[in-house]
């Protein structure tokens, strides 16, 4: 019996992911492990594509951004006095916060981009922000989810699947 890719069902895949131009973005050495189902674990573009595969299939998909990680938003630069972040701030550190007017429930990751002038420039964007994205993948693997891991709307931390569960959202 081949383990066909639906509804509940964990799937394991092999995959890369390169930008429009072919420059690699992820070269997935890490296999992702996902709760197929609507379950937000990957983009629903992926998901929707691999509805019915079987293990060993293999598929491409063109992503755009805003079936990615969206539209770049200006708004979400943010350029601070340095006096207010922690001595040690490096480019590349990132910090939580709250874009000016939210709630406070609308927490942003911000990473630092640059610093000068005794200034530092935070960005709330995904780094893939506003990019064309190419999801390449095998199905590795796909088996029935738990009745715990359907509840809990997550993979179980498998210790011998040598992989860690990733999330793409």
């Amino acid at each position: 019996m081949t383990a066909l890719v639906h509804r509940n069902t964990v799937v394991t895949l092999d995959y890369s992911v390169t930008d429009s131009d072919g420059q690699v973005v992820d070269d997935g050495r890490n296999p992702i492990r996902y709760l197929h189902g609507g379950y937000g674990d990957i983009f629903d573009r992926i998901e929707e594509t691999l509805e019915g595969k079987n293990v060993g299939e293999s598929v491409t998909i063109k992503l755009q951004p805003d079936e990615a990680y969206g539209d770049y938003d200006p708004e979400l630069v943010q350029i601070e006095p340095a006096s207010r972040l922690p001595k040690e701030t490096k480019v590349g550190m990132q910090f939580e916060g709250a874009p000016e007017g939210a709630d406070e429930d609308d927490i942003v990751i911000y990473r630092v981009t640059d610093i000068a002038d005794g200034k530092v420039v935070l960005d709330g964007n995904h780094p893939l922000a506003g990019m064309s994205l190419v999801f390449t993948c095998t199905v590795r693997d796909v088996r029935p989810a738990t009745p715990e891991e359907i509840e809990e709307e997550s993979v179980a931390d498998d210790d011998d699947a040598g992989e860690a569960p990733v999330v793409i959202h």
